[in-house]
């Protein structure tokens, strides 16, 4: 038993965002599953607020860029950086995202959750789903790693909004939060980490474990 738990302790410790993904077939049942995996992460109240589009039309995923790539562009205008820097920073986000087989944008609805008469709770209640939202893409991603494919979550989403409701007809009510990149694991770079001394402390802040 200890020896089958060191086993899937090391498939976790595994995982790493796949962020050159290599073009190839990416068996849809095996998105189903792996999406049947990440709902039983857990979630503030039981709400499982995660919603999610799952895209394997390439067209789809090439209007749901260049949608975002517009909205994207006025940011890094307001940045500062020179029009040839804008287009080669959203050009080689654009070729990496296309790369993926299939693209899974990951949603919030806040439908289930508790409403509070105040600012200060109702801003709690937000940051729970996004937790628990946040539990559903590590789930997801684990399962996706386990299935032998590559994978990387991306943020692009909360920039812009707007752009993938529009393309993806998502409801006005509901807060697209990520854009999950799937397809046969290419390179992946290696992951640094802190050590556990600089991140964890025993019974009080900044004892040793």
């Amino acid at each position: 038993m200890r020896a089958e738990a060191e086993n899937l302790l090391r498939v976790i410790e595994s995982r790493a965002s796949s962020k050159m993904l290599t073009p190839g077939h990416v068996e849809y049942s095996d998105i189903i599953r792996a999406l049947e995996v990440a709902v039983s992460a857990p979630s503030a109240h039981n709400s499982q607020p995660w919603r999610v589009v799952v895209i394997d039309d390439k067209d789809v995923i090439r209007r749901l860029l260049e949608e975002m790539a517009s909205e994207w562009e006025r940011d890094l205008a307001m940045d500062g950086l020179p029009r040839w820097k804008i287009e080669t920073i959203i050009n080689e986000s654009k070729k990496r995202t296309l790369r993926a087989s299939i693209v899974i944008v990951v949603c919030l609805s806040m439908a289930d959750m508790d409403v509070y008469p105040d600012e200060r709770r109702q801003g709690y209640e937000y940051v729970m789903a996004v937790q628990s939202v946040a539990a559903f893409i590590e789930n997801l991603l684990l399962a996706l790693h386990v299935l032998g494919y590559g994978a990387c979550w991306r943020c692009g989403p909360l920039f812009a909004p707007d752009a993938v409701r529009r393309v993806l007809a998502i409801p006005p009510d509901i807060i697209p939060q990520a854009l999950i990149e799937v397809g046969l694991p290419g390179g992946t770079r290696p992951k640094s980490r802190r050590k556990l001394s600089e991140i964890a402390y025993r019974n009080r802040w900044g004892a040793s474990l």
